[in-house]
This record gives structure tokens, C-alpha cells and sequence, in this order.
């Protein structure tokens, strides 16, 4: 199918893309990659009267080292270049896991950092790895800016509190903590598809070697990312035995998690792997914070 009719613009700069959507507010999406969002104009399942194009604003492709030790990705960032970034590697290396992951490389290759998490796809590992590294995000409006967590971003099934007029410009990563360790898993019916189930996982340990802190955040088992809270209960200030990592894992996925059934898994399946993918992202990621991997 062909899209339906709509005004299109092509901005220069930030401010004038910001000046369009404050213009036309609900009536205007904004392009970035367009992986997701032209499809879904072919197919007539978004129709915005006009299309703000973001790919001229060069303002916004950037990767930078921040002053405390952490990274700062602009949101117009190609995930191919954010993929084979040595500074991303060093000072973000769940993202780093994470990127290889998305779809293809062709995909990649288009796609935008800030596209992917602005989204809000609940299948979408960038989502979830923000939330996991407790990132921020600085959203642009002509009258100002504000910060907003990762974690109160997300509002529900490709929804975030960004409003009409304005635009994820910034994704801003802390530093790695010292005795930290990470991991990024996902099931998929073939490799590069859209998880059946993902998680990713941060702990960090303190000086005796008990878990000081732990995030696990879901993704394919919600209308969003889930972060099983319960599991990482378990885990604080404990050490991270086989049977401790193992505990955390089951409560993960019989009480912090609540999936859905669909045509690619059901929901047993996907607690399942949930369980599975638990273990073994525990496992690796304390390993990693002993120097152990």
C-alpha cells in the first residue's frame, strides 16, 4: 500500500524541526530512521497529516565522552556507528552487547538511537538496556528542555510522556561502577527477529563480594520494559551463589513478570525463558563484577 497524503518537512537545525512540531503538534510525527515508522505508513496504520523529517538536523549525530566518566549519545545517532564505537565499548558495554541484536545490519545502518528508544516498542533492546543503566534522556521543546529517567519514560505500548511539541535529543549513559558487571541475552525464533523473550542485566558487588545492587529489566513480556523488582530483592546484600542467582531467576519470572500469550509463545514458554535467561545473565554479569568472566 501507499502512504496517505501529508505535509512533509526537512529541517536544518533543531530549532526548526521544534518550531514545526509546536506548529502542528499531534498532527506531526517525527522521522528519524524510519524502520518502524514507514512501514507503518504503508500500511496505513499511522497516518500524520504532516511528517517532520530529522535526518538534515546533523546536530543531533554525535557520541561524546561525558565529564563523569559516563557517554552522551545524541539521538540522531546511527545504532550502526553507536555499534562499532570503541568509546561506547569502554564506557557502555551493555549497549555495546546490545547492539549487534537489532535486526540487520542494513537496519542498523538507518537506524537512530534515539528513534529506537522514542518508539517505544516493548520488543526493542534498546528500551530495556536504557532503563537497566539507569540512563536519562533530555527531551527539547522551543521553550526548554527537561530531563527524564529512563525509567519514567515509558509509559506503556509505544507510549512515553513525550509531548507534541517535543523531541528526545540526548541520551545520556552514567559510568560503569567499579566491581560491576553486565549482561544482554535474548531468545529469538531466528537470529536478528524480535525477541520471544530478552533481558538485561547490572550488578554491581561491594568490598566482601555481596551484591550491593542489581537490575534486571525484561523486554518482549509487557507493554513495556519490566523490571522484576522482587528478583533483585532477593539479591542485595547477599552473595551470589548458584542457588542464590537461581532463586532470583524463578521469582523473576513467576511473580515479577506477567506475559502475554500470542502466536510466537505462550505464556508458560515465555516464563520459561524468562527463568532460563535469568540464570544465565546473573551468572555472567556477577561473573564480569569478579573480573571472572
Amino acid at each position: 500500500m501507499k502512504p496517505a497524503s501529508f505535509k512533509y518537512y526537512a529541517p536544518t537545525t533543531a530549532d526548526e524541526a521544534l518550531a514545526h512540531l509546536a506548529e502542528h503538534g499531534w498532527d506531526a510525527k517525527v522521522l528519524a530512521g524510519g524502520q518502524s515508522l514507514i512501514p507503518m505508513m504503508n500500511f496505513r496504520l499511522a497516518q500524520p497529516a504532516v511528517l517532520v523529517d530529522l535526518n538534515n538536523v546533523s546536530e543531533l549525530s554525535y557520541i561524546r565522552p561525558a565529564g563523569d566518566g559516563g557517554l552522551s549519545v545524541g539521538a540522531m545517532t546511527r545504532q550502526r556507528q553507536v555499534e562499532h564505537d570503541p568509546l561506547v565499548a569502554e564506557r557502555a558495554p551493555l549497549i555495546y552487547e546490545a547492539m549487534p541484536k537489532i535486526a540487520y545490519p542494513q537496519i542498523r545502518s538507518r537506524g537512530t538511537f534515539g528513534g529506537s528508544i522514542a518508539h517505544a516498542d516493548p520488543s526493542a533492546e534498546l528500551v530495556a538496556a536504557s532503563v537497566a543503566l539507569s540512563g536519562r534522556f533530555r527531551l527539547r521543546r522551543p521553550t526548554g528542555e527537561r530531563w527524564v529517567p529512563a525509567d519514567e519514560f515509558f509509559l506503556g505500548l509505544f507510549t512515553t510522556v513525550l509531548e507534541p511539541d517535543e523531541l528526545l535529543v540526548e541520551v545520556a549513559l552514567p559510568p560503569p561502577q567499579p566491581r560491576s558487571g553486565w549482561s544482554f541475552l535474548e531468545v529469538s525464533r531466528r537470529h536478528h527477529d524480535f525477541a520471544l523473550v530478552g533481558i538485561a542485566a547490572v550488578v554491581s558487588l561491594d568490598k566482601a563480594g555481596q551484591c550491593k545492587q542489581a537490575r534486571l529489566v525484561y523486554f518482549s513480556v509487557g507493554d513495556g520494559p519490566v523490571e522484576a523488582h522482587g528478583a533483585a530483592g532477593l539479591l542485595k546484600g547477599e552473595v551470589p551463589t548458584p542457588k542464590a542467582i537461581r532463586e532470583a531467576a524463578e521469582t523473576a519470572g513467576d511473580v515479577d513478570l506477567d506475559p502475554s500469550s500470542d502466536i510466537n509463545a505462550s505464556t508458560e514458554y515465555r516464563r520459561h525463558l524468562a527463568k532460563v535467561l535469568g540464570r544465565r545473565a546473573l551468572t555472567q554479569a556477577f561473573a564480569r563484577a569478579r573480573g571472572k568472566e
